[in-house]
């Protein structure tokens, strides 16, 4: 894929290893503003982290000699985190969130680091990145990590999950620049890699996606629920979400898949079942609002200092509090959908609700039913609202109180990951209780869900009897989920 700007680097790219390349016109405009910043340089003038030390030593004012070894060193004196690595995809997410804020030309990095950056990609290599430990004003600690492999420091991940520990020279993968010796980090460059928050940006980036399909079956299986259940229809008209478009339309969209009902068990199914249009909206309002988030931290100015207008303009980029309020806020809408669900799921285990069998056993009293199932969510729904726990709160003094507050987006950024993990897991607790109550009513599949329960019976055989249901859960979470 040719990338001409920033924005050629989508969605797509988070788990597209496909090769990119940067343009010619890219580059060119990369090597005109990294001459710019060469040029400003040579004044002499102090430039935090340049030439001068960083955070509670940013007084101290570097020779020529220490300026010439000093990115190198940002990053080796900052990689201080370990394992639990952060998993392949979310490590290239860093990456490719790095990548695009440098090509917007803020940082005044080189055409070669960018390209470094591509080559990296493209490798199939991806950093040795430390899930938690990042307790800094911005992403320093994680970020050494990320992109100290750029110098030979630090650690890889090969394709095959083998952790390769770098021992001075960069991995042989990332080829030797045009000069045809290895790449070495030019002025500024370092304290650019570990600027800002491309970190949480990226991993909340990728999880937009996952989130937004996540909801999208959410829909699916609280629809095909209130079929089983006969749910009257009245709260998923969609004259009751006036002033909501959001709303409106999720209503609309689950009446149009669980159909019509002429024959109600009761005049009002269980409140988990009415409210399953509020919800879901609520999740659907909560990612796109930190898609907004996301858009924002891509295209704003993140890089300190930056190089706005020929000037070097020290900045906040690094506080990334609307990303990590926007993730906290995704999380609390997943652990309440994931509530819901799991109260769905209780219910359906009821004869009283379903008409069915007791927890949809074939042969309740020797056999267990679901019972067990509904445990499973129950005890993610109970780590879903610990996670719920806002992430910006609980500041502490770093750096001799240089640094005396941080957002923690990064950990947010975690966070959502685990809460999208948990809120699958319970989804797929309902979605097999949902598929039980189907086989045992003998109910018609509505023809809106009936490809979706069709693909559920692609990897769930009919249970008619006691069995180890987590292997039908995991793939339910695999390939259908």
């Amino acid at each position: 894929m040719l990338i001409n700007h920033p924005e050629d680097l989508g969605p797509e790219q988070l788990t597209t290893p496909g090769p990119l390349e940067l343009s010619a016109d890219l580059v060119e405009r990369l090597t005109a503003t990294r001459a710019d910043v060469l040029s400003a340089l040579r004044s002499g003038n102090p430039v935090y982290g340049v030439n001068t030390g960083m955070g509670a030593l940013s007084k101290v004012r570097l020779t020529e000699l220490e300026q010439a070894i000093h990115q190198r060193n940002l990053l080796l004196g900052r990689a201080v985190g370990g394992p639990p690595w952060l998993p392949r995809d979310e490590a290239r997410a860093v990456v490719v969130a790095r990548l695009r804020t440098f090509l917007t030309g803020d940082a005044g990095v080189s055409a070669e680091l960018c390209q470094q950056l591509v080559a990296l990609l493209n490798s199939g290599l991806v950093p040795a990145i430390p899930a938690g430990g990042a307790g800094s004003a911005g992403e320093i600690i994680p970020l050494a990590h990320a992109f100290g492999p750029l110098v030979g420091i630090g650690a890889v991940v090969d394709p095959d999950a083998t952790i390769r520990y770098l021992t001075g020279e960069p991995p042989a993968e990332l080829h030797p620049n045009s000069t045809g010796s290895d790449f070495e980090l030019g002025p500024k460059e370092g304290i650019a890699l570990l600027a800002g928050i491309p970190g949480a940006t990226g991993r909340a980036w990728l999880q937009v996606g996952r989130s937004r399909r996540l909801v999208d079956r959410m829909s699916l299986v609280a629809a095909a629920a209130i079929v089983v259940v006969g749910a009257n229809r009245d709260p998923y008209n969609p004259l009751c979400g006036r002033g909501d478009d959001v709303l409106t339309a999720e209503l609309a969209r689950i009446l149009e898949l669980a159909g019509p009902e002429d024959e109600p068990r009761s005049l009002q199914a269980p409140v988990s079942f009415r409210v399953a249009g509020h919800v879901i909206s609520h999740a659907r309002r909560s990612v796109a609002r930190l898609e907004e988030a996301v858009e924002r931290a891509l295209n704003g100015v993140t890089d300190s200092p930056a190089f706005l207008d020929a000037e070097f303009v020290g900045t906040a980029g690094f506080h990334g509090i609307d990303l990590a309020a926007h993730c906290d806020q995704l999380v609390a809408a997943l652990a309440h959908a994931s509530e819901v669900s799991a109260a769905r799921l209780h219910r359906l285990l009821d004869p009283a609700v379903t008409g069915l069998p007791a927890q949809l056993a074939h042969e309740p009293g020797p056999q267990a039913g679901l019972v067990a199932v509904h445990k499973r969510a129950v005890a993610s729904v109970h780590s879903l609202r610990r996670l719920a726990l806002p992430s910006a709160i609980g500041s502490t003094e770093t750096s001799n109180g240089q640094e005396d507050v941080q957002s923690f987006s990064w950990e947010a950024a975690g966070g959502l990951g685990e809460a999208v993990r948990l809120s699958r897991e319970v989804l797929a607790c309902e979605l097999l209780a949902v598929y039980q109550a189907f086989a045992l009513s003998k109910r018609v599949v509505p023809a809106g869900l009936r490809e979706f329960l069709e693909s559920v019976a692609n990897v769930v055989p009919l249970i008619e009897a006691d069995r180890p249901l987590g292997v039908d859960l995991q793939r339910l979470i695999e390939e259908v989920i």
